[in-house]
C-alpha cells in the first residue's frame, strides 16, 4: 500500500462548538478527525503529524515557512508517497501557493479543509480528506506540484482561490477551471499543468504589503507602506491592472527608493496586460519598472514577491521571477 503522510494544522476542520464562546473553535487532533472515515486506511498506511490547531487568519507567514521547511522533510523520505495537508480556508490558497512554489519532489501534495465545522449538519472535512488521500495516491497526480481538494474537485495551487464565504464549493479556478475530479468509482484528471514555476531560495522577505486601488486612490497608503519599511509592494488595482493618477507619485517615489512593486488586479477573473497607455495604466507603470502579476490575485502576487525578494534584489532577476509563469 501507499504510505501517504496527514499534516494537520488546524482550520475549520478541527473545529467543533464551544458553549462558553459561542462559536466555532479549534479542538480536534489529526487521529480524531481521522476517526470519522476508519475507511480511510483501506486506501493507504496513514502517518500523522499534529502541526497546530491555527484558524486561517492565525496562519503568519513564519508558520507557512515552517510549514513548507516540514513538507519537504518529509517528502525526501522515501517511504512517503504523498501528503495531504489540513487548513483553514481563509489563508489556504497562501499557503499552498507558497508550497507550489517551493515544490521540487515528483510526490504529489494536497491541501484540504473544510466549510462546515465538525458540530454542524453536512461537516464536510471527512469527505474531503478521502477525496484528497484518494488524489495523491493516482499515478497521475505526480510531477504537478501541490493541489487543492474540496468538494470533490482537484484544483492546482496556482491557480484555485476562494470564492464564496459559506458555500460548499467555494474553491474555485476561475480562468481555467479545476485539473480534474473525485468520483465514486475513480480520480478522473482532465487536464494538467502544462508549466509550472518554481522559486528555490532559502528564505523570503515577509515585510511586503498590499495596498488596494479604488475610486479617487492617491499615494498617502503607498508611501506609509515605504516609510514603515515595507521592501516591496503589491498593488490591487483596477481592471487590466491600472491606477488612479494620483497614486502614481507614491509609485513613484517607492520605485526610486528601490523597491519593487509588482501591480494584480482587483478583478477575479482575467490577466494583467499593459493595454493601456494613459497615466496610472498598466503601460504607464510598467514602463516605470513596475512589474505585472499575469492571472495572479493580489495575496497570491505577495507570496511570489517575498520568495523572488529572498532570493534577489536585481531588478532584472525579479522581473523574470514574478513575470515568468504567471501567463
Amino acid at each position: 500500500m501507499p504510505r501517504v503522510l496527514f499534516v494537520f494544522t488546524g482550520g475549520t476542520i478541527s473545529m467543533r462548538f464551544d458553549p462558553a464562546t459561542g462559536g466555532a473553535v479549534p479542538a480536534l487532533s489529526g487521529e480524531e478527525i481521522l476517526a470519522y472515515d476508519p475507511g480511510l486506511r483501506t486506501f493507504a498506511d496513514l502517518e500523522v503529524i499534529d502541526f497546530g490547531r491555527f484558524p486561517g487568519p492565525h496562519m503568519t507567514p513564519e508558520r507557512m515557512w515552517a510549514l513548507s521547511e516540514l513538507i519537504a522533510r518529509e517528502l525526501a523520505r522515501p517511504e512517503i508517497d504523498g501528503i495531504v495537508v489540513t487548513h483553514g480556508t481563509d489563508t489556504l490558497e497562501e499557503t499552498a501557493y507558497l508550497l507550489d512554489l517551493r515544490h521540487t519532489s515528483p510526490k504529489p501534495v494536497a491541501f484540504v479543509g473544510a466549510i462546515r465545522n465538525s458540530s454542524e449538519l453536512g461537516y464536510d472535512g471527512p469527505a474531503n480528506l478521502r477525496a484528497a488521500l484518494r488524489t495523491v495516491i493516482q499515478p497521475q497526480a505526480g510531477n504537478q506540484g501541490v493541489f487543492v481538494v474540496l468538494n470533490q474537485m482537484i484544483h492546482a495551487a496556482s491557480e484555485v482561490t476562494k470564492t464564496s464565504t459559506q458555500q460548499l464549493d467555494t474553491f474555485q479556478s476561475p480562468l481555467f477551471g479545476p485539473l480534474g475530479m473525485v468520483d465514486d468509482d475513480r480520480v478522473l484528471f482532465a487536464r494538467q499543468l502544462t508549466a509550472r514555476t518554481t522559486v528555490v531560495t532559502s528564505a523570503w522577505e515577509t515585510r511586503v504589503e498590499i495596498v488596494a486601488m479604488y475610486a479617487g486612490a492617491d499615494s498617502r497608503f503607498i508611501d506609509y507602506a515605504r516609510e514603515q519599511g515595507a521592501q516591496g509592494l503589491v498593488i490591487e488595482g483596477t481592471g487590466r491592472g491600472n491606477v488612479p493618477p494620483a497614486a502614481v507619485p507614491g509609485i513613484q517615489r517607492t520605485l526610486d527608493a528601490g523597491l519593487p512593486i509588482v501591480i494584480a488586479s482587483r478583478c477575479a477573473h482575467g490577466r494583467i496586460l499593459d493595454t493601456y497607455a494613459y497615466a496610472g495604466s498598466g503601460h504607464d507603470l510598467r514602463q516605470r519598472g513596475v512589474l505585472l502579476a499575469g492571472t495572479l490575485h493580489p495575496a497570491k502576487a505577495r507570496i511570489k514577491l517575498m520568495l523572488a525578494l529572498g532570493r534577489t534584489r536585481d531588478p532584472v532577476e525579479l522581473r523574470s521571477l514574478i513575470e515568468a509563469g504567471s501567463y
